[in-house]
């Protein structure tokens, strides 16, 4: 589903932020991607939605090579991609229910169904009580809750999360990786990163260590595919 063929990222002359990097993930995989701040994790989910471009190197994405993909087909990869941001991304002037229902829009999807898959959602993070609010009177973990919710709604074939639970307390770190299990258990492929050993004592199955941009470790037991 993911492959890393050498990948290298470079900002400028100095900054590597991933170096020579080979992997696969593969379809119906949960993978926690690990490493310290400014080991290359965030470039690594960017790469596989073509916010950024490698150096050197492939990544390639259900076949294709994001590399080479013009710009107007872009958007076509990322409807399949559900993307959970570290700094949350949403809209100030629509409210939560319209946040997580823009992943709806997008595909045309009916607004019966659109309204039923969006309750469903927002019941799932526990934020059906403040559909109808807007982000700034949100605390931090509940605008994490409703980004969680956006990048589920419609399924997505490939869901990424940046520290995904950061801003969550332990209880409900347990329900959103339980979201995420839910979501690999139905063919899709997950990507979290996160720094959290204790996340990945209690849920991590195949564990992939970056290290100043380089693959130093990919641990497989446990993996589980479909």
């Amino acid at each position: 589903m993911i492959r890393f063929h050498r990948v290298t990222k470079k900002y400028g002359s100095r900054i590597v932020a991933l170096d020579d990097v080979s992997v696969n993930i593969g379809k119906g995989e949960m993978v926690f991607l690990t490493g310290p701040s400014g080991a290359g994790k965030t470039t690594f989910l960017r790469m596989i939605y073509a916010a950024e471009q490698p150096s050197t190197g492939q990544v390639l994405v259900a076949g294709r090579n994001v590399g080479k993909l013009r710009e107007s087909s872009v958007p076509y990869l990322r409807r399949n991609i559900g993307v959970i941001f570290q700094e949350f991304r949403l809209l100030g002037d629509r409210t939560v229910f319209e946040n997580v229902a823009m992943a709806l829009e997008v595909l045309d999807t009916p607004r019966e169904e659109l309204r039923r898959k969006v309750m469903a959602m927002l019941g799932h993070v526990g934020m059906q009580a403040k559909m109808d609010e807007y982000p700034h009177r949100l605390s931090g973990g509940e605008q994490q809750r409703v980004a969680i919710a956006r990048a589920l709604v419609n399924e997505p074939s490939i869901v990424l999360a940046d520290e995904p639970t950061g801003n969550l307390d332990a209880s409900m770190t347990d329900q959103i990786i339980a979201l995420l299990a839910e979501m690999n258990l139905r063919g899709g492929t997950v990507v979290v990163a996160t720094h959290s050993q204790t996340l990945l004592e209690r849920h991590g199955e195949r564990v992939l260590e970056l290290e100043r941009g380089r693959l130093v470790n990919a641990l497989t037991e446990g993996v589980r595919k479909l």
